[in-house]
């Protein structure tokens, strides 16, 4: 029989002053900043190889980020550590409720939980389609989940069944004063040290933030050569990364310390299970859902760079069609506007074109009865009367003749108009 082989490890906080209660750098904050940052740094690497807005992106993983955050923390408060929603522990000697005190315990399930809230707030707050985002940051998320659980295991904040197995992990030694660790143990809030000290011969205990950690390598590496295969379809990583969590994570919960255990570590149980095992069952369920969704999403570019070329015709489609939108808004009030005034220059030259052809009747009837008084009154003086006649006529035909001559050349349209209008006339 082997026994148990991990070893426990301890980090110890980095004190910012000489106060052990002042600020400090704590191992488990440190590693899992570490791999926020750098889930965000591959998760934007992979958006610009797949053509995604690298600003949109980074936008959505801070709403994603940020409310994962505070949805682990409440989600903790209420399901896991109820008793510590309405006290106020003091922080820096001021009392803070223990709901806004983000940084003092965390859900995994209640971070997933606020990053789909995130996400879908995300969506109708900016009008986004968020399944090529989401699945971008899934595509790294196993990586970072990995310094996650680091941190978990940092600071041994999950402890297991008491097992013989090789993956156990053993008691902590003494130090070299001959004295444990249990007072180093009891500085971090999370942690019981009734729970490592003291354990039977032989015997370790599981530490499942360590085990999580371990199993979760294989599926970051997977997801690291997946993605350098060829593109996937929008879903692909999202939702594997649901499928393949939620049973692994279900199994590890039945390890936890029982109620039995009387160690204070115990979660919750509603309906014999935990509430992460509850959650299980949906993300099951997400999972497949966006599996499905995303092979109804589009087509799949063969390669990244015919992701790229298919996202800047998609940009400069986009661009074209917003200038046509523009110049179609401008272009019916332009066109009602020329041609109201077409309309009515016609209407004021049919009205000046009418009222000159109606002065040379009159011009010319008037002559007519002229004439033919002279005659009557004057039988001697005919020849006289006839010469006047012309002479007012060609005196008519003059000024008309005229201002034709001044007048510009017209187009086709007002020549043909002014051609029907003599013909009347004639």
């Amino acid at each position: 029989m082997i026994g148990p082989l991990i070893p426990f490890v301890h980090l110890p906080e980095l004190h910012l002053n000489s106060n052990p209660d002042g600020p400090s750098i704590k191992p488990f904050g440190t590693l899992v900043a570490i791999g926020v940052y750098l889930g965000s740094i591959v998760a934007v690497r992979h958006a610009k190889q797949r053509g995604l807005d690298v600003d949109k992106m980074n936008s959505f993983i801070f709403w994603v980020v940020g409310l994962g955050f505070v949805g682990g923390h409440v989600f903790d408060a209420i399901f896991y550590t109820p008793e510590r929603l309405m006290t106020s522990p003091p922080v820096l000697g001021i009392p803070i409720p223990y709901v806004l005190q983000i940084w003092a315990g965390l859900s995994s399930f209640g971070g997933f939980l606020g990053a789909i809230i995130g996400a879908v707030s995300y969506k109708y707050s900016k009008k986004e389609q968020i399944l090529p985002y989401v699945d971008t940051v899934c595509s790294a998320f196993p990586l970072a989940w990995v310094f996650g659980r680091s941190g978990c295991a940092s600071v041994h904040d999950h402890p297991g069944k008491l097992s013989s197995a090789f993956y156990a992990v053993k008691s902590p030694l003494l130090g070299a004063d001959g004295k444990t660790w249990e007072n180093v143990l009891g500085s971090h809030e999370n942690v019981n040290p009734g729970a490592w000290m003291n354990l039977p011969a032989g015997m370790g205990r599981l530490d499942l933030g360590f085990i999580e950690m371990v199993l979760t390598i294989p599926l970051a590496l997977a997801f690291y050569l997946l993605w350098r295969q060829k593109p996937r379809a929008y879903g692909f990583f999202a939702g594997y990364m649901c499928i393949a969590y939620a049973p692994v994570r279900f199994i590890l919960d039945f390890l936890r310390v029982g109620t039995g255990d009387n160690l204070g570590e115990a979660d919750p149980r509603y309906g014999g299970l935990t509430p992460a095992q509850w959650a299980c069952f949906g993300l099951v369920a997400l999972g497949i859902y966006i599996v499905r969704l995303g092979k109804s999403y589009g087509p799949v570019p063969a390669t990244y760079e015919e992701a790229q070329e298919n996202a800047r015709a998609a940009l400069l489609e986009q661009e074209a069609s917003e200038d046509d939108g523009d110049a179609d808004a401008d272009k019916p009030k332009k066109v009602k506007t020329s041609t109201k005034k077409k309309k009515k220059g016609k209407k004021k030259r049919a009205k000046v074109e009418v009222k000159a052809e109606s002065k040379a009747e009159v011009e010319e009837s008037e002559g007519a009865t002229e004439t033919e008084s002279e005659s009557e009154s004057e039988p001697e003086g005919e020849s006289e009367a006839e010469e006047k006649a012309e002479e007012k006529a060609e005196a008519s035909s003059e000024p008309a003749a005229k201002s034709a001559s001044d007048k510009p050349k017209k187009s086709d349209e007002k020549k043909s108009e002014t051609a029907e209008s003599g013909d009347d006339h004639a």
